[in-house]
């Protein structure tokens, strides 16, 4: 990741180190563009039946309740009522909502559980990513992506630039996330490593627009994204962490 200062101008940062995945399609999302920015919405856990997984999310620009409804496995009035985003369902940029995925496929399929690596080190940086995830609001396999492809989901990675670990963070980017965190952290260490990368994903989409400018923003910096818009190179990058999302989210390994 490039190193971002605390105030509204991040610097561009050194090309970290990367592990290639293969490509695939985005999935398509149509909706009208929501441009302000909301709260967490209200969740009332007691009108949710048996069997739902609770997974937090926040809405980006083209998202629609059914649209999430599919991409999640739930159920749109559940979302809504869950949610309560009342009789329309509308949505704004930057709510958080808690998506009540249904624990079976419709059709009876597999239940929708992650991936889990057989090597004992990465299942571990797995799980902590998408634990930190879940707790800051962030999609989890958005996470995971970027950890994969920042690091191949390893810890002992350093690359360069001095970015550090699982997420790939320099250390002026840990002392920003510092102030969202609340504490120091240890870049070194796994749990702070994940929360700082986490962190910085979850600010970054409070000052993007579009899926493909907050990832984009985690490789080339947000300032830079914002004066130049997304470099070749890292219109790459973003092709290839959407593409690892995706296969994530279908429940096969990340490459």
């Amino acid at each position: 990741m490039r190193p971002h200062p605390r105030p509204a101008r991040p610097a561009r940062r050194a090309r970290p180190f990367r592990r290639l995945a293969r490509r695939a399609a985005g999935l398509v999302l149509a909706a009208t563009t929501l441009t302000s920015v909301a709260g967490p919405a209200h969740a009332d856990h007691e009108r949710l039946p048996s069997g739902r997984t609770l997974v937090p999310y926040v809405v980006e620009p083209g998202d629609t309740v059914s649209a999430l409804a599919v991409e999640h496995h739930a159920w749109t009035a559940e979302i809504v009522a869950h949610n309560h985003l009342g009789s329309t369902g509308a949505l704004q940029v930057g709510q958080r909502l808690e998506i009540p995925v249904v624990g079976k496929r419709s059709g009876g399929g597999s239940p929708t559980t992650m991936w889990q690596h057989p090597d004992p080190e990465r299942e571990k940086v797995r799980r902590v990513v998408a634990g930190a995830a879940r707790n800051h609001g962030v999609d989890p396999q958005l996470a995971l992506a970027v950890s994969w492809q920042e690091s191949g989901w390893q810890m002992g990675v350093v690359s360069h630039a001095r970015a550090i670990g699982a997420m790939q963070v320099l250390p002026s980017t840990g002392q920003w996330m510092e102030d969202y965190a609340g504490r120091p952290l240890d870049l070194r260490r796994l749990g702070d490593n994940a929360r700082a990368g986490v962190l910085l994903l979850d600010v970054l989409s409070r000052h993007t627009q579009r899926r493909t400018h907050k990832i984009g923003a985690y490789y080339q910096g947000l300032g830079a994204v914002r004066r130049h818009g997304l470099y070749d190179e890292t219109k790459a990058y973003v092709a290839d962490v959407e593409a690892i999302k995706q296969r994530l989210e279908s429940g096969r390994p990340p490459a």
